[in-house]
């Protein structure tokens, strides 16, 4: 149906335009991130032969002061969680890359550099696949873990780097296939900037920790970060399935395990990443649909590629493998532990313990505000959720630090929570509601 015209609307004089605010003259100008996309000394080849690495071992000991490390994988390409190339730059030796692959035993240069203070970001993540080369920082400064102690909302290396130097870092190569041989020219003058300015933002960042008072917390933590041990494998890594929780039954739970067992031998013979090899949600879809038959199997829209049905007898046979086991063989439905319940099924289980937690978590949030740390930073929540569900039977300061001190909590952590988390577990406990069938 055709519109009637809209008539025009009446001439209106419009309305003035309103001046833009003034200035503000103490105002600090807005900064702008200069690009940085090019290492000052240019891109340094990688050092891929035991005669460079030699030399590149004396440069770095003859070097002054810390050294910046970093170290590039290949998740979601390769299996595991090695390093592809490593990083480091030394005030007096410049920056030097290495290649891991024709040199995987890079102890000679962790013990040439073993006295400096070793300047990683996140170090808890390159500590595991630089400890494989036999690289093993004796003190280090995170400068990632740094940012939360000084409570900076964003702490990745660009965000750093950016608002605390005025530097623009290009992170567009960081999930790239490290395994990549030759690497790009650009790809290198990426890795050898990821080290270019980290010791100077570890000096800027120190500044700071000691005019906060926050210096020593910082040196405990990364004391704490360069003594962990490596971590303890999982008992039953095939539970860390992405969507598992989907999966019902323990016969399900055993297509799982079987699937997951095939798909980790395959992709660790390939070196691969198991992903690539298998999603997890194929893995999920082939459990819950328990397929009777191979063409069962192969209609399930997430074993429809080609990939999955050349190896379709493969993933048919591990169904089949876990439909034959002998009922005593099926994984328990839930792993058992000593550790407490879900939070969220605490107030059906026990509300008193709820009431503690949530008492708890109202005094570190009090505190992550008064001294501007994230609040998983002032304490482990594992470890405030055990002293929740079973609390000391005299929940004193004392207790409570002696608690914390056993369950890894540093001596700042301790000093600072102790006793705001025992004076919020006795205050639970006094106004907890009287029990329904007491006077």
């Amino acid at each position: 149906m055709t519109q009637p015209p809209v008539p025009p609307a009446p001439d209106l004089d419009p309305a003035p335009a309103l001046p833009p605010p003034p200035e503000d003259p103490a105002a600090p100008p807005a900064r702008v991130a200069v690009p940085l996309v090019e290492p000052r000394d240019g891109v340094p080849e990688p050092v891929a032969t035991a005669e460079e690495l030699t030399a590149a071992i004396g440069r770095l000991a003859a070097g002054t002061g810390p050294v910046a490390v970093d170290a590039e994988r290949a998740s979601g390409y390769r299996y595991g969680q090695r390093a592809y190339l490593v990083q480091l730059r030394r005030a007096g030796s410049g920056t030097v890359l290495i290649d891991p692959v024709p040199l995987p035993d890079l102890s000679a240069l962790g013990a040439a550099i073993a006295d400096a203070e070793w300047v990683l970001h996140a170090a808890s993540q390159d500590l595991p696949c630089l400890a494989e080369l036999g690289m093993r920082p004796r003190t280090l400064f995170d400068t990632e873990l740094a940012g939360r102690l000084l409570g900076y909302e964003k702490v990745g290396l660009g965000a750093m780097v950016e608002n605390q130097l005025g530097l623009a870092l290009e992170k567009g190569h960081s999930a790239a296939d490290w395994s990549t041989r030759p690497l790009p020219r650009s790809w290198l003058a990426y890795a050898a900037l990821d080290v270019e300015v980290l010791v100077e933002l570890r000096d800027l960042l120190e500044r700071q920790l000691v005019d906060s008072g926050k210096l020593e917390w910082a040196r405990e933590e990364f004391a704490a970060v360069a003594a962990a041990p490596p971590p303890v494998p999982r008992a039953e890594p095939w539970r860390r399935t992405s969507g598992i929780h989907r999966v019902r039954g323990r016969r399900a739970l055993a297509t799982v395990r079987s699937l997951w067992e095939a798909r980790d031998a395959l992709a660790r013979q390939r070196d691969i990443a198991p992903g690539r090899v298998l999603p997890d949600s194929a893995i999920v879809a082939a459990a819950t649909a328990n397929p009777g038959t191979a063409d069962d199997l192969a209609a399930l829209p997430v074993f429809s590629g080609r990939q999955q049905l050349r190896q379709l007898r493969r993933w048919f046979g591990a169904v089949t493998d876990a439909r034959a086991l002998p009922e005593q063989e099926l994984p328990l439905s839930a792993v058992p532990s000593d550790a407490p319940p879900p939070p969220n099924r605490w107030a059906d289980r026990d509300p008193d313990a709820a009431a503690r937690l949530a008492a708890a978590r109202r005094a570190l949030a009090g505190l992550s505000a008064a001294h501007a740390v994230p609040v998983e930073n002032l304490l482990s929540p594992d470890l405030v959720r055990r002293l929740a569900w079973q609390p000391p039977a005299d929940p004193s300061a004392d207790t409570v630090a002696a608690v914390l001190a056993a369950g890894g909590a540093r001596r700042w952590q301790v000093a600072l929570t102790a006793a705001p988390i025992a004076e919020a577990l006795t205050a639970s406990a006094a106004t907890d509601p009287p029990d329904p069938g007491t006077d």
